[in-house]
């Protein structure tokens, strides 16, 4: 039996990260009404938030204006037009954006801080990319932004490939780490040696470590409160969930949890009732068999997400037995 019970009460230094319009994005490919991204933005004000990830700075090459909307690439003027004078210092909420290790035009894309309403750049890289995230942190920090590692899919890396990996960002200025369940795999006994390694290879660096849940076997939350139990001071959710596939750690229950009272649970409601349930009538997502079956078997969600946007999206018995096949 536990000691203590540092679940019913609060770390002032935990900060909360929203994604809804990131991760989000990556199932109607950031065509989002201007009115959601501003209600999402009006909402973490008012909730107390402190982040807010509004996209992708990734590059048109990869990523044609014509086939997505302004979220995927963040441009500065479409920043400037949603945010206009956005100052965090008076919001409480500060602005962040990420960057894709090979598919993001970052030296050219990403302005200095001095110019921008951002003040993150989160870099998510693959193991193999870690060089090229590496450069990129650098580069960004150099422009005056915080910075943020999400080493992706961390449940098909090697043990040795991560401890490379975090022996590299060690010597970066990031300020965080992230543990990325990408694939919704891992269950809270992972949870637990992940950030216990990423502890101990940080040690001394006053770098955070982060947890990035998302929902395939309906986890995202549990593990998240894990990894804040174990001393996680970054997490990231998403209004009701919402995000790639499955999604993510739903934000109304980790503030619920968090018992922070400087956050505010009613706002998020209110978004949710009034923007975020009707986008559950046009998109597509949280757990469903698809995702809990690519979740169990550590796949990409992208074959389940391009099931359930085909002809019969409830005959779970083919996608299993396709995938199967597959395997």
């Amino acid at each position: 039996m536990a000691e203590t019970a540092p679940w019913i009460t609060y770390r002032p230094e935990l900060k909360v990260l929203d994604c809804t319009i990131r991760d989000g994005g990556l199932i109607n490919k950031h065509q989002f009404t201007d009115l959601v991204v501003r209600a999402v933005y009006e909402a973490c004000i008012e909730a107390g938030i402190d982040y807010m990830e509004v996209g992708y700075k990734n590059s048109v090459k990869s990523f044609p204006k014509a086939d997505f909307g302004a979220w995927r690439h963040c441009d500065e003027a479409d920043l400037n037009r949603m945010f206009p004078g956005h100052d965090a210092d008076k919001t409480g909420l500060k602005l962040c954006a990420m960057a894709d290790a090979g598919k993001s035009d970052y030296r050219t894309q990403i302005v200095p801080r001095s110019e921008s309403v951002l003040d993150m750049i989160r870099v998510a890289f693959y193991a193999h990319q870690v060089s090229e995230a590496v450069e990129m942190i650098n580069y960004c920090d150099k422009l005056g932004y915080e910075t943020c590692a999400n080493l992706m899919a961390v449940s098909n890396v090697e043990d040795v490939e991560i401890d490379t990996v975090l022996s590299a960002i060690r010597e970066t200025p990031a300020q965080v780490m992230v543990i990325v369940d990408s694939f919704g795999y891992l269950y809270r006994e992972q949870i637990d040696r992940l950030y216990k390694k990423y502890s101990k290879a940080l040690e001394g660096t006053n770098k955070d470590i982060g947890i990035h849940a998302h929902n395939n076997q309906q986890l995202a939350f549990a593990n998240t409160v894990e990894a804040i139990i174990l001393g996680s001071n970054r997490v990231d959710a998403t209004m009701f969930g919402l995000g790639r596939g499955a999604g993510n750690c739903h934000m109304e229950l980790l503030l619920g949890f968090l018992r922070n009272p400087k956050f505010k649970l009613r706002p998020v409601i209110k978004l949710i009732q009034e923007h975020i349930l009707p986008l559950k009538q046009k998109i597509d997502w949280g757990p469903s068999i698809p995702y809990n079956i690519s979740g169990q078997m550590n796949l990409h969600p992208r074959e389940a997400m391009e099931f359930r946007e085909g002809a019969d999206p409830d005959n779970y018995l083919a996608f299993y037995d396709a995938i199967v096949q597959d395997i």
